[in-house]
């Protein structure tokens, strides 16, 4: 499917999905948050991807929800535009495979929140991250005020908020906003080093720890410590589980089939 907003190129099962609104520092405005909802469905249906990494074109990741679109909403309207904007990244959360986002640049307010809908984060040293929604009078609206406290502690997602002000990528990976920090030119190449090593292993089994660690954080320990012994119990009923017990004690490399 062609997009307007967005560049797709698989690579040896590896999707990279740029934001491609250059011009408006890829700012989230309703088409570009459809195109994103339409490729997420193209995603789920393919059966060449095995990852996909996010990042944005120019100097942002992205810049934000667009500000010249929400300017003039209604309480009502706005509420909506939220809802649309958290569907389509809840949707993006719940995919099967595993989703990296290299920031690039900006990642402010809805850019954040995306960043944050991902599984796994690297940033350039030259990415500015934060939510800077309250200097304009509003609330992140895109599920940062509950991903943002869950990735980084209550207390520090609250002054990132409070404050509004951005931090340096050094500044997220010590708090463990990003999981790496590389120079701008070997951004890609870190966020693919990491895919590729993705791709080498179980897809069923790195669904289920996926969907294990997701759902187990919704819910309490008793309930987490139930959903992780159901989903290590389906292992044992797939190929990939005999494959890979098999090849370890041959002392190969296993050749996983996703069965």
């Amino acid at each position: 499917m062609d997009y307007k907003f967005l560049k797709l190129e698989n690579n040896d099962n590896i999707l990279t999905l740029t934001i491609n609104r250059e011009k408006s520092l890829n700012a989230l405005n309703t088409e570009v948050i459809n195109e994103l909802d339409q490729c997420i469905t193209e995603i789920e249906l393919s059966t060449d991807i095995d990852v996909v990494v996010i990042t944005g074109a120019g100097k942002a990741f992205v810049a934000g929800a667009d500000i010249s679109e929400m300017a003039t909403l209604n309480a009502a309207e706005a509420s909506e535009f939220a809802k649309r904007g958290m569907d389509v990244f809840l949707k993006l959360e719940k995919l099967k495979i595993p989703v990296i986002a290299a920031i690039n640049g900006f990642a402010l307010g809805g850019g954040c929140e995306l960043a944050l809908s991902c599984d796994i984060r690297v940033a350039s040293t030259k990415a500015l991250i934060g939510q800077p929604e309250v200097g304009l009078g509003i609330t992140p609206g895109f599920g940062g005020t509950q991903r943002l406290a869950r990735t980084v502690g209550l207390s520090k997602a609250k002054e990132l908020i409070f404050t509004a002000e951005p931090i340096k990528a050094e500044r997220a990976y010590e708090i463990g906003l990003v999981a790496h920090v590389v120079e701008p030119e070997e951004l890609m190449d870190k966020a693919y080093e990491i895919a590729k090593k993705i791709t080498k292993n179980s897809k069923i089994a790195i669904r289920n720890c996926k969907e294990s660690m997701n759902t187990g954080m919704q819910v309490d320990i008793d309930t987490s410590m139930n959903i992780e012994k159901s989903l290590f119990g389906l292992c044992f009923a797939t190929e990939d589980q005999k494959e890979g017990m098999k090849a370890f004690l041959e002392k190969r490399k296993p050749e996983f089939q996703n069965k």
